[in-house]
C-alpha cells in the first residue's frame, strides 16, 4: 500500500471531501442564486439611504391602514412586493393616502409632506420589502422619443374601451370610473400601465413594450394639444354627446320658444 492509498483511507480523509463539497456547492449558490438583499432592492428604487427614512414616512402615514409592516390589514392591502413605481403613482398623483372610503381612490392634491423627495424615499422602502416595478427612467417616458402614431394603435387597441380614444376618461361598473389622463404625468401613464392600479389591467414588458409603452405616452400627450375648431370639444365622448346636446338643449330652447310665443299670441288676443 503505498502512501496516497493510505491517506484516501484516513478517517479524516472522508470529512475532507465532504467539507469541500459542501463548499463548492455553497460558492456556487451564491454566485448563481439572486441577491435578494434590502440594500440591493432600494438601490433599484433610489438610494439606500432612502430606505430608513422612508420607513419613518411610513410609519407616519401609511401604517395606519396597511399595517406597521406593510403586511396589510383589512382597511387596505398589503404592499410587500408591490414595487415602487406603485407607491410613486399613488402618492404623486395624491390618490394616497386615501382622504374617503369609495369605490376606488380619487386624484387630488398632495399632501404637503409629499415632497418629490419624501415621495421617492417612500418608495426606496416599499421596494425593499420584496421588489416589485421600479420607477421608469426619464428616457422611458420621454414623449419625443416615442411615435405617436404607433402609439394611437396600440392606445386604441388596448385603453379606449375605458379611457375613450382620446383619453377622457369614462364610467365602468360598481360605481368605478377610469380617469382622465389629461393631467397625468408621462411618469404616472408608464407606472399605470406596469402596476395596473384601481381597476385597470397590468401591461407588462411581454404584452406591452417598454418601447411602445413610450409611444403610447406620445401619443397621449400628442392628443392634448390637439384644438376643436369646430366648436367645443363636449369633452370629445363623441356622437352620443353630441346628441345628447342636440336633443336637451336644442329641444329644449325649441319648447321654451313654443311657449314663449304662445303666451305672446294670447296677450295680444286679450
Amino acid at each position: 500500500m503505498n502512501s496516497t492509498t493510505a491517506r484516501r483511507r484516513h478517517p479524516l480523509a472522508r470529512i475532507a471531501v465532504v467539507a469541500l463539497a459542501l463548499g463548492l456547492l455553497g460558492g456556487g449558490y451564491a454566485l448563481a442564486a439572486p441577491n435578494g438583499s434590502t440594500a440591493d432592492a432600494a438601490i433599484a428604487s433610489g438610494k439606500a439611504d432612502d430606505t430608513a427614512q422612508g420607513k419613518s414616512l411610513f410609519v407616519a402615514h401609511c401604517a395606519s391602514c396597511h399595517g406597521m409592516n406593510a403586511e396589510g390589514t383589512d382597511k387596505a392591502p398589503t404592499l410587500i412586493g408591490v414595487g415602487a413605481a406603485a407607491v410613486d403613482f399613488q402618492v404623486s398623483s395624491g390618490r394616497m393616502p386615501m382622504g374617503d372610503a369609495g369605490p376606488q381612490a380619487l386624484r387630488k392634491p398632495r399632501p404637503e409632506w409629499a415632497t418629490d423627495e419624501a415621495i421617492s424615499q417612500l418608495a426606496a422602502y416599499v421596494q425593499s420589502l420584496g421588489g416589485g416595478p421600479t420607477i421608469p427612467t426619464a428616457e422611458q417616458v420621454d414623449p419625443a422619443k416615442g411615435d405617436p402614431a404607433k402609439g394611437g394603435e396600440l392606445f386604441r387597441a388596448n385603453c379606449i374601451q375605458c379611457h375613450n380614444f382620446t383619453g377622457s376618461g369614462g364610467a365602468l361598473t360598481y360605481g368605478k370610473h377610469a380617469p382622465t389622463l389629461n393631467p397625468a404625468t408621462p411618469t404616472e401613464i408608464y407606472e399605470a400601465m406596469i402596476t395596473g392600479p384601481q381597476a385597470m389591467p397590468v401591461f407588462n414588458d411581454t404584452t406591452i413594450t417598454p418601447e411602445q409603452k413610450r409611444d403610447m405616452i406620445a401619443y397621449i400627450t400628442h392628443v392634448r394639444q390637439q384644438v376643436d375648431p369646430g366648436g367645443s370639444g363636449l369633452m370629445r365622448i363623441g356622437p352620443v354627446t353630441e346628441g345628447l346636446v342636440a336633443w336637451i338643449a336644442g329641444l329644449g330652447l325649441l319648447s321654451l320658444a313654443a311657449i314663449w310665443i304662445t303666451a305672446k299670441r294670447r296677450r295680444v288676443k286679450a
